[in-house]
């Protein structure tokens, strides 16, 4: 067989298999941000390309060399966004939630699209979770989105992550920090990239963020934190100060400047040497004139990215797994027409009832819908035929350990919500028995649908 085309380069397909792993974290990491206090927030995938030119910065490496920018049929130009914070605080703006009571917290779960070269941890089409908050300058609110990420990890059971801190100044103290960076690499001219000649007019500080420059010529640039003004000071050490209240361990590291150009003040990362070059897993900070430099009012903000493959990268080299999908509760082979369509009634009432659940559509064979009920790791299984259809009654089998039940066709599915529920129970039971816990009180109303409470 030959495909007349395969995935473009630098995107991938998450099959069946493990789509449970990506539905997990966007699962956790949802509920973990509705603990904070953030709601969700969608934005198109596309939008004007001089949102990302004036947000992003036109001399990062983003605009200049990733972004997948074309006219549409309209002549006007148009982006796939690279990045989710742009395309937030434009509707951020555009829908007046300035009105709302502040701070206005938003979280996302989002593609984004920049033109790089394929690698591990770096696609063409790569995935998010991130978080902005609008409306408070206070370095409380920097501490706490940075403790949503630590949490973030903390839960997943990451190890070995550094939160690594910066303070890139603000438009008071950063031209004269700019000024410090331009004399310096002035002098080093012959020792920049093509790339970095362009940035050293008209903004040098990218140049500490180029990875084609040599580290030493980095290093030896002049360090931001010596250039702050007494606010920029002063907000840094509060934010430290509320970090080290949160219990959060970290380090300052003057050189994280970050890629894009809208931030401010704080920046932050998270970062792990267990996944090579693209070690940066979170990162963030605060871009309190984003929201001006877009034509709104003076707001401040901050927030974070995740990336999604690569904080699954991690996961995998770390060896932590995430916890699977249920397997089904039960599947229902049949023999015959009649048997199929008592089973179709059968099953379509159980799933009424939300439990997950299969019957034969195929047509196989009985021990071919045994092999297949195996693959889904089915809870229970029965086999539903002519005999079965004439003395109302089915032997419902628990794979786990083989027992067996007779159970009446005229109320399988009320009676299989019992039996599941009180094999469930037992398993529980015997597995805190054996750590010496007591089961005492379980509520199950919830599984079963009722008010119902057992009592062991």
């Amino acid at each position: 067989m030959a495909l007349i085309t395969k995935a473009i380069k630098g995107t991938q397909d998450t099959l069946p298999a493990d789509s449970y792993k990506i539905k997990f974290l966007e699962a956790t990491l949802a509920d973990i941000a509705g603990h904070y206090g953030f709601r969700e927030i969608r934005t198109p995938v596309f939008e004007h390309t001089e949102l990302f030119n004036r947000s992003v910065g036109d001399t990062t490496d983003v605009v200049q060399k990733e972004m997948y920018t074309f006219d549409d049929k309209g002549g006007r130009s148009i982006t796939l966004r690279p990045e989710g914070t742009a395309g937030a605080v434009r509707a951020y703006l555009e829908h007046g939630l300035f009105n709302d009571p502040s701070p206005m917290k938003v979280y996302y779960l989002t593609s984004c699209y920049r033109y790089e070269k394929p690698q591990a941890g770096r696609l063409r089409e790569f995935h998010q979770f991130g978080v902005e908050c609008f409306g408070t300058d206070a370095p409380a609110q920097d501490a706490e989105v940075i403790a949503l990420a630590d949490e973030a990890f903390g839960f997943l059971g990451v190890k070995g992550l550094e939160l690594q801190i910066n303070s890139i100044g603000c438009p008071h103290c950063r031209p004269v920090y700019q000024k410090a960076l331009k004399d310096y690499f002035t002098a080093h001219k012959s020792e920049l990239c093509e790339t970095c000649l362009t940035r050293l007019e008209r903004n040098p500080m990218r140049i500490l963020d180029c990875k084609e420059e040599d580290a030493a010529l980095k290093d030896n640039a002049p360090v931001v934190l010596d250039y702050l003004c007494d606010e920029c000071k002063d907000h840094f050490e509060k934010v430290k100060k509320y970090l080290e209240a949160m219990g959060l361990t970290y380090t300052v590291n003057p050189r994280i400047v970050r890629g894009l150009d809208y931030y401010t003040k704080t920046v932050f990362e998270f970062v792990s040497n267990d996944i090579g070059a693209q070690g940066t897993v979170c990162g963030g900070g605060r871009y309190d004139g984003l929201c001006e430099e877009l034509g709104g009012k003076a707001i401040p903000a901050l927030g974070f990215a995740m990336g999604l493959e690569r904080l699954l990268l991690l996961l995998d080299a770390q060896g932590i797994e995430l916890p699977a999908d249920e397997p089904q509760a039960l599947y229902l082979a049949t023999a015959g027409d009649a048997a199929s369509l008592k089973a179709a009634q059968i099953i379509h009432d159980l799933r009424a009832e939300g439990i997950s659940c299969s019957f034969d559509t195929v047509g196989r064979s009985i021990k071919a819908q045994m092999k297949y009920a195996n693959k889904l790791g089915a809870d229970f299984t029965a086999v539903l035929g002519d005999n079965e259809l004439e003395s109302g009654i089915v032997q419902l089998k628990y794979m786990d350990t083989g027992d067996t039940r007779d159970v009446s066709l005229d109320t399988f599915a009320e009676d299989f919500q019992q039996i599941a529920m009180q094999t469930a129970l037992s398993a529980l039971q015997a597995e805190l028995d054996m750590g010496g816990e007591d089961l005492g009180k379980v509520d199950l109303s919830a599984l079963l649908g009722g008010n119902s409470t057992w009592t062991e």
